[in-house]
């Protein structure tokens, strides 16, 4: 629901309306009360909302704003079973009154629980289906096992309960690539315990970087020595994958706590943690939501591990997605969910300022897995990778979503840079537009801003791109106004990618 903004031109009142959309730093207590407040409040929200009387709210996340607005991110559950795709977002104003809500379906949620069902599959459980069409009873289950290039498997399978048909399938472990190249001399969060270090961050929630010693499951063996001087910049060193893994760790989680005002990645100060040397030869990185971790391969002939900045940010910010939109993985929601990981892993690369790495809009520019020092995608004109997709088209969907994310990326590029070529930290770009337009950018503070307050207060699980669009401008237009330049360029940019 957009908000009637302030009069666009005017600096200070732009300021102050930024400063009153942005969420607050609230400490592990208060979000804890933040939490068991909006449950109490649960079955008065799901009456007002005019709920069934079968249907009952879980509370997942609360965002409280500066200026006392409450975005409160709800579970949906019909006769104790939970409704997979039903999540809504209520905002409320600072006297409660309601200001809107965004819901992943507008369905009416009304399916009878009790009726003769196909024999449930080994390991499932039952639901309620409405992330599209029409809502049905169905079995949910996961199925583990190992993808062909040796990432782990965790298969996500919806049946329909009554026919047995498969509805819904998708991979939860969300992989994704960077560069290899380590970050030169860092400085470090280490404990110390007796006369022995190891890599675990107290100051950013406990953050630990483990070794996996080419095995492929476990937490495996935590790093730890005598002294606390780390790697020596080789990849034949162990404890150099380590410390890129360890250092892009906490450049993201304080780019989080600096420029979003967020306490860790989940929003509640616990890190995740990270675990190196995964497999053998192994030539991706991952996120897995079960573990709350991030792995990391060693790369082609155990050379080049992919363990730096871009890389590091883009796995947690998988995280961050779980934890808020929690964007399905397939289709135009999975190809948000792609994009986010790169928009926030490219952020983080700038963010951290590291002249081993300077920050720039390709993604995994130094593995060079295609043989050819070229990246693996590029922002300013993704389909240069020869799979991405430069703009929207109704087939987007059906891409794989590291190359559906294209849409996202380019979006993201043009509203921070603009159209057109440029040189940007020695590396040129040249972004076309889909309808020959010229798009001006706001810079890339502004844009990962609009992009964050999108994700975590309006964006749900079947967000797809027509609706990123409208949950941009909303966010633009809660830190900008609704006649600002950056709302205006909001609406530009995702025109230029022929989302309209």
């Amino acid at each position: 629901m957009v908000v009637v903004g302030v009069q666009a031109g005017s600096t200070a009142g732009a300021t102050d309306r930024a400063a009153g959309a942005t969420a607050l730093d609230l400490s592990t207590a208060q979000r804890a009360d933040a939490l068991r407040t909006a449950q109490d409040a649960a079955p008065a929200t799901a009456q007002q909302l005019g709920l069934g009387a079968k249907e009952k709210l879980v509370v997942r996340d609360v965002i409280k704003d500066a200026d006392g607005t409450v975005h409160t991110r709800y579970e949906r559950t019909l006769d104790g079973l939970p409704v997979l795709g039903g999540d809504l977002v209520v905002h409320t104003a600072k006297n409660g009154a309601l200001k809107g809500v965004d819901k992943a379906t507008d369905a009416k949620i009304a399916v009878a629980t009790t009726t003769a069902l196909k024999a449930a599959p080994t390991g499932s459980h039952k639901v309620v289906w409405a992330a599209d069409g029409k809502p049905v009873l169905a079995y949910e289950r996961t199925v583990t096992g190992t993808q062909p290039d040796g990432t782990p498997s965790r298969r996500d399978i919806v049946t329909d309960a009554i026919t047995g048909a498969q509805i819904y399938s998708h991979e939860e472990i969300e992989t994704g690539t960077g560069t290899s190249e380590y970050s030169g001399k860092v400085t470090l969060g280490t404990t110390k315990s007796g006369s022995t270090y190891s890599l675990n961050d107290a100051s950013r929630g406990g953050h630990k970087t483990y070794d996996l010693k080419g095995g492929s499951s476990g937490t495996g063996t935590l790093f730890t020595k005598s002294t606390d001087t780390w790697g020596n910049g080789s990849p034949s060193n162990r404890e150099t994958a380590a410390v890129d893994a360890h250092y892009g760790a906490a450049e993201t989680w304080d780019f989080y706590k600096t420029e979003l005002g967020r306490n860790g990645i989940a929003g509640n100060g616990k890190a995740a943690y990270s675990r190196v040397h995964y497999g053998n030869g192994y030539v991706n990185a991952f996120w897995d939501d079960s573990c709350f971790c991030m792995t990391y391969g060693d790369g082609e002939g155990n050379k080049k591990p992919l363990t730096a900045l871009d890389v590091a940010g883009h796995e947690m910010s998988h995280g961050l997605t779980a934890a808020t939109a929690k964007l399905n993985y397939s289709g135009e929601s999975g190809g948000l969910n792609e994009a986010t990981s790169d928009i926030f892993g490219t952020s983080v690369e700038f963010y951290a300022n590291n002249a081993s790495d300077k920050g720039d809009y390709l993604i995994g520019e130094k593995i060079d897995i295609n043989g050819n020092g070229t990246p693996l995608r590029y922002m300013d004109k993704p389909s240069k990778d020869g799979g991405s997709a430069d703009y929207w088209s109704s087939g987007v969907g059906n891409k794989d979503v590291h190359y559906s994310s294209g849409v996202a990326n380019h979006f993201f590029y043009l509203l921070s840079e603009g159209s057109g070529a440029k040189t940007i930290n020695g590396v040129n770009y040249n972004s076309p537009t889909s309808d020959g337009s010229k798009v001006t950018g706001i810079s890339r503070v502004k844009a990962y801003k609009i992009w964050y307050k999108a994700l975590s207060t309006y964006m749900t699980s079947t967000t797809n791109y027509k609706a990123a669009r409208a949950a941009t401008l909303k966010a633009a237009g809660d830190l900008y106004g609704t006649t600002s330049t950056e709302y205006k360029t909001v609406a530009a940019a995702w025109t230029a990618v022929n989302v309209k």
